[in-house]
């Protein structure tokens, strides 16, 4: 059974970057979907990027477009979300997700999830 168990995240003046990570035990991440998600105040949970597991292309949402880089180390089982230029607007929760199929992982339905993490961009 996958597990995810995510760190980094907190407190971060605006233009500040921060790096979360996901790690993975139980299954390689090789297979499966993985990517981010967060939820901002007054706004659903949505999708921030992704590694598709079905050509290891790389998904930004607008959101998080030339700002945001995801990664993975797989020899670390390990997938980061390096966040630069970080707004006001970035405070929310963070969570990394992972889904063997890449449709269930877009409609916010993986099957595993991380704890979360909260970051809060404030001056």
């Amino acid at each position: 059974q996958l597990q995810l168990v995510q760190s980094g995240g907190g407190l971060v003046q605006p233009g500040g970057s921060l790096r979360l990570s996901c790690a993975a035990s139980g299954s390689s991440l090789d297979s499966y979907t993985i990517g981010w998600f967060r939820e901002t105040p007054g706004k659903e949970r949505d999708e921030l990027t992704f590694i598709s597991s079905r050509d290891r292309s790389i998904f930004y949402k607008a959101s998080a477009k030339d700002r945001f880089t995801i990664s993975k180390d797989s020899a670390k089982n390990t997938i980061y979300l390096q966040m630069d230029s970080l707004e006001l607007e970035d405070t929310g929760e963070y969570w990394c997700a992972a889904d063997r199929d890449e449709e269930t992982w877009r409609w916010g339905r993986a099957a595993h999830w991380s704890q979360g993490t909260r970051v809060i961009v404030s001056s």
